[in-house]
């Protein structure tokens, strides 16, 4: 045989071998996913901590790509990037809906695609998601009520510097809130204003309400972001902060300060859940059974045990 022919030869024979060589190759060899996550904004500290927290958990498994996008507080550009991840082959999708009507269809296709979806904070109104996990928003806003009544001692006016109105958390943080008001005659909500969970669109709706006139002695804030743009406001306009009951939810760093400071009286610990969003999808991605909602706890936080509990950032 020829030198040529030992070449061809061999050559056939490599084509021949390959199937053999990966088949035997490919069982002990770790499976890789690629895992995307369509936030609804990272101009909101909160947020970008939320997708951090998920990055860093994924940190720990080379086996899993972890992307992720801005929807830039946009819910037609949050769909959109969840169409684009999901033609970039994603195994699965982690998000945040900004909106719970409009992105009931858009997951419902996901789903249908084999792909499975993981829920972080916020919810849909149909059952197209394999894990919802969340605080119970529902019980911070009874609470928080209940904490205003009590510092109030039953008589006052509040103020309430809503997040975004379609989100599923700002309307069980707004529904509870008011229930649970409404069970004091001496309370009553003066205005309930959008801030999107954002510091400057609550220095706008607190303007708003300085220079209308309303007055108020307490602040619901459904984000402390929006508590830190609502304390400039009160500080332009000649307000102690410290006069007012100011309550927020999430307890981030700032909050902890203002609290300490007497600037604020309380925060609700609000965890991200994106380390448990991380885990909960590779018990997903492993082909573990999940339930399909975890509830994670949260915490008040006062003067009283402010320097115990770190905050959430």
């Amino acid at each position: 045989m020829n030198r040529r022919a030992i070449k061809k030869y061999f050559f056939l024979s490599l084509i021949l071998l390959l199937p053999l060589f990966f088949a035997t190759v490919a069982p002990g060899a770790e499976k890789t996913f690629l895992v995307g996550f369509a936030q609804d904004t990272l101009a909101n500290d909160w947020r970008l901590a939320q997708v951090m927290d998920v990055a860093r958990e994924f940190e720990k498994y080379p086996s899993v790509t972890f992307v992720y996008t801005d929807g830039q507080g946009k819910t037609a550009k949050q769909i959109s990037d969840i169409e684009d991840l999901v033609a970039q082959g994603i195994d699965l999708l982690i998000t945040s809906p900004r909106d719970e009507l409009a992105f009931a269809p858009v997951l419902e296709k996901v789903m249908q695609k084999g792909i499975p979806v993981v829920l972080l904070t916020r919810r849909i109104q149909n059952g197209h998601f394999s894990v919802f996990i969340h605080p119970d928003d529902r019980l911070i806003a009874r609470q928080a009520a209940q904490f205003i009544a009590e510092r109030l001692q039953g008589k006052g006016k509040i103020l309430v510097l809503q997040g975004v109105p379609t989100a599923t958390t700002a309307i069980a943080r707004t529904e509870g809130f008011l229930t649970e008001i409404a069970r004091y005659d001496g309370l009553e909500v003066v205005a309930v204003k959008t801030a999107n969970y954002l510091r400057n669109d609550a220095v706008r709706a607190t303007e708003e309400v300085v220079e209308q006139g309303i007055e108020f002695d307490a602040i619901y804030a459904q984000s402390d972001s929006m508590a830190i743009g609502a304390r400039l406001v009160l500080k332009k306009a000649g307000i102690a902060p410290e006069t007012i009951v100011i309550v927020g939810i999430d307890y981030i760093s700032q909050a902890r300060q203002a609290i300490r400071e007497g600037e604020q009286d309380g925060s609700f610990v609000y965890p991200t859940c994106g380390k448990e969003g991380g885990r909960y999808a590779l018990k997903i991605l492993q082909g573990e059974e999940v339930p399909g909602e975890v509830v994670v706890p949260s915490l008040l936080v006062t003067r009283e045990n402010v320097d115990e509990i770190e905050p959430v950032f």
